[in-house]
């Protein structure tokens, strides 16, 4: 019993999958759809030389087009802010006037003692200021 060459190339395809879900690493991914495709190009009857240029090209382009998209996704993830952090750049409004010694503010639904990042700006009750960062206990708005 003799195994035609688009059969290997399916095994082949398959045992590249294994240690694709194994080790969580996407190349083997990519070399198994480029074993997928000299599968198809032996079916299709190509030799040996064009089913091994096949899977060579399909394999090295999904590397050097998908890898560089996968790496910059995976950089790019948003960021959850929690505690203080997520304090940053919300709006607060002001209780009781806000200078650069001191004041009251109402954030997030509690009262905070607040003072201005610029030291010579104040800002009158009822007005509505932004929160700049965090210091401490103290929110330091603008």
């Amino acid at each position: 019993m003799e195994i035609d060459a688009w059969v290997w190339w399916l095994i082949g395809a398959a045992g590249l999958g294994i240690p694709l879900v194994l080790t969580a690493m996407p190349e083997f991914g990519m070399f198994a759809v480029g074993a997928l495709a000299a599968s198809v190009t032996a079916a299709l009857g190509a030799g040996v030389t064009g089913q091994v240029l096949v899977f060579t090209a399909v394999s090295v382009a999904l590397i050097a087009v998908v890898r560089p998209i996968a790496n910059r996704h995976r950089s790019q993830r948003p960021e959850f802010a929690s505690g203080v952090d997520a304090l940053r750049g919300r709006t607060a409004v002001v209780l009781e006037r806000v200078d650069g010694t001191g004041g009251r503010i109402k954030l997030a639904g509690e009262i905070w003692s607040a003072r201005t990042l610029d030291a010579d700006a104040s800002f009158e009750p009822g007005r509505q200021v932004d929160v700049v960062e965090i210091d401490g206990a103290t929110a330091v708005v603008m």
